[in-house]
């Protein structure tokens, strides 16, 4: 998934020879002198700075530069509380920074033969479906990565995320039921699933699963022989970092989430030092260091080229300068332009854990960072600040400027969170008894959940999402509140039920209490109904 946790938004949005202790700095003269108002670059006061700033507990930074690894290295620590430090080689979930890999393991089957990018789905997956017949013939393994399908922004992210007991086949099955939002190829919108079914493929053409193809074909001839393709694979290693999320707005350990049945989306845990072999041979068209290729340069140009345009936003005045004049999606790559550059990135966000990686390539360009928390302006503050450094423009102190938009935009959401709880109908009271509204509930897509009373208090459960359990509390009228019992996942989220003329429930949707709220939880697109039992039937 990606790195912002608003709602409305697309996701943003990684290292190589050893502990780099002794990696060169940056050069002093490799941009122009600092303002006044704005410090001469060091990366490790910067980068020390933004943890501080933006309450992370620890950061790898991967920086290539003309096929050469210029820093790789490890700052803060890796558990808060603990002392252990992060390292060059200590692992970090990199989430949807996994889709490149999928594209470049389809671009790999396509060198070889086995497949095109503009070959039907159907081809190589047969029972593979879409709400719309006429998208199911026409979707090709090009369309399954440039987000242009029809789906919403995160549709069916529930299917895997927060982790569930759905197997990756039963996921892409259920695609059959999500309704499209939009036209086939009509605009963008970012999603995981179709991710999900490009990696089914590849396994289906390696006979071998996701993991095992991409350490065999990538991972292993590229030597990121520290990079794993599972979080139980990762916790197994010596050297990796804990999730952080805010609880109450304070920063804490949580549980790892994993997500075995999202592979293809998800699924790669690397380090600074690993990330910067991948940044360098993808600067290289392909290349490695022993001159073969690893995808040909045409692959390698076909996935840095435009396919699905991208609006653009206006940004706060603050952030004018990172306005681009292009944005678009190539195949698992975002494009757009900065000071003149053409800039390859993309992001990733799961639960503890944001990344990004970032090139540019007239530059020979490689940025990465990795963090064991949830913070999108700690990253973007800090690979402005080392592409203005490398662009040799003027620097802006990008990590004040960060930091006041981000606090202005949380008190923003929490002042509009509280006009939303003031102007509630406060003496209101729900149309039915409270015991009415018990029972178990379907969504065509999600399949069941159940709404019982435990312990004096009315629960919610996900039956496919353990961690998806909540107490409810009434709101105004026909709509209460589920307050998640895993805190970390600030997903608090309103459940409005409808009635027939009978007084019987009709239906209950729901949506996110806050704006901040991963896109991922995507609750708006749940319609449940009432489970009609033989029993209920009879009377």
């Amino acid at each position: 998934m990606n790195t912002t946790r608003t709602f409305a938004a697309t996701a943003l949005t990684l290292a190589v020879w050893g502990a780099l202790a002794g990696a060169p700095a940056i050069a002093a003269d490799a941009a122009p002198p600092a303002s006044a108002a704005v410090p001469a670059f060091n990366l490790d006061a910067d980068v020390n700075r933004a943890l501080k700033t933006f309450n992370v507990p620890g950061m790898a930074i991967a920086i290539v530069k003309d096929g050469k690894v210029v820093v790789a290295k490890g700052y803060g620590v890796r558990k808060l509380g603990e002392p252990a430090p992060v390292s060059g080689k200590t692992l970090f979930e990199i989430a949807s920074n996994s889709k490149a890999f999928t594209a470049a393991g389809l671009a790999m089957l396509v060198d070889e033969g086995k497949i095109a990018w503009d070959d039907p789905v159907t081809k190589h997956l047969p029972g593979f479906q879409m709400y719309d017949s006429y998208v199911t013939g026409q979707m090709t393994i090009r369309d399954l990565l440039v987000h242009r399908s029809g789906l919403g922004l995160g549709a069916g992210d529930l299917l895997w995320w927060p982790s569930t007991q759905f197997s990756t086949d039963e996921i892409i099955s259920r695609l059959r039921y999500i309704k499209p939002a939009t036209s086939f190829r009509a605009s963008y919108a970012y999603d995981n699933l179709l991710y999900i079914v490009a990696g089914k493929i590849i396994a289906e053409k390696t006979g071998k699963p996701w993991g095992e193809a991409i350490h065999e074909r990538i991972l292993a001839p590229l030597g990121m022989n520290g990079t794993t393709t599972s979080v139980a694979e990762m916790l197994a290693s010596a050297d990796y970092s804990a999730p952080h999320s805010k609880i109450n707005d304070q920063i804490a350990v949580v549980k790892p989430m994993p997500v075995p049945n999202a592979v293809g989306a998800v699924g790669i845990d690397t380090s600074a030092e690993d990330i910067a072999r991948w940044m360098t041979v993808l600067l290289n068209g392909g290349k490695m260091d022993n001159g073969k290729q690893l995808f040909s340069a045409r692959q390698a140009a076909e996935m840095w080229s435009e396919q699905t345009p991208m609006r653009i936003r206006e940004p706060k005045p603050a952030l004018a300068a990172t306005k681009p004049n292009f944005y678009a999606y190539g195949l698992g790559f975002q494009l757009r332009d900065y000071k003149g550059r053409k800039l390859v990135m993309h992001g990733g966000a799961l639960q503890g854990f944001y990344s990004t990686v970032l090139m540019v390539p007239e530059e020979k360009l490689g940025i990465a960072i990795l963090t064991n928390a949830e913070n999108s302006p700690a990253m973007a503050s800090l690979y402005y600040r080392i592409l203005d450094q490398y662009l040799k423009v003027q620097p802006s102190d990008w990590i004040t400027l960060y930091a006041q938009q981000e606090a202005a935009a949380h008190q923003e959401e929490l002042e509009r969170q509280g006009k939303e709880h003031t102007s509630r109908a406060v003496d209101s009271k729900p149309s039915l008894p409270l015991a009415s509204y018990d029972g178990e509930y379907e969504d065509a897509w999600y399949g069941k959940i159940s709404i019982r009373a435990e312990g004096g208090k009315h629960v919610m459960r996900f039956e496919r999402t353990p961690d998806l359990t909540g107490e409810l509390e009434h709101f105004q009228h026909d709509t209460f509140i589920v307050r998640w019992k895993e805190r970390n996942f600030n997903a608090d989220a309103y459940v409005t039920f409808a009635l027939n003329p009978d007084g019987s429930i009709e239906r209950m949707k729901m949506a996110p209490v806050s704006t901040e709220t991963d896109f991922s939880y995507d609750f708006r697109d749940l319609t449940f109904t009432p489970v009609r039992h033989p029993a209920d039937s009879a009377k």
